[in-house]
């Protein structure tokens, strides 16, 4: 699959760390360095644009490394990038720890994958099928 890209940033494009990667790193595009403390939550910008076929979105994800050394994580995971969408990747980061995290330029913020999804169309009915399950909801299926 080919997926057009403008990059308007001065990183290099996006690629597969391993053969078997299911996500890309995205890096920040910023001009300045991102104190980002404690709790504080911001959009930090990529500079790249995309353009997915129909029928795809891209989904953006935390990075495991950078959550378990920084305690930085995406806020809105995964996030949806709809195949219609023009604008620039932008990436919402939030500071889990307790201290201080720097974001600078060229860092590796968050995944990127591509996915393949179906349209639904939505029927009206009065009453559902019946399962085993029911109305069991959060927790259901560990308490037996």
């Amino acid at each position: 699959m080919v997926i057009k890209i403008v990059n308007k940033s001065n990183n290099k494009l996006p690629e597969y760390g391993t053969e078997q990667s299911a996500g890309v790193d995205l890096r920040a595009n910023i001009l300045k360095k991102i104190n980002l403390k404690p709790l504080e939550r911001t959009i930090v910008p990529t500079g790249l644009f995309i353009e997915l076929p129909d029928g795809y979105e891209a989904q953006i994800r935390p990075r495991s490394g950078l959550a378990i050394k920084k305690g930085i994580t995406a806020l809105n995971t995964p996030g949806t990038i709809d195949a219609d969408y023009r604008g620039e990747i932008m990436v919402i980061l939030i500071n889990l720890s307790n201290e201080n995290v720097e974001i600078n330029n060229g860092d590796r913020i968050c995944q990127m994958v591509i996915s393949r999804h179906e349209k639904a169309d939505f029927e009206e009915v009065e009453v559902l099928n019946e399962t085993k399950r029911g109305k069991g909801g959060f927790g259901h299926t560990g308490n037996r």
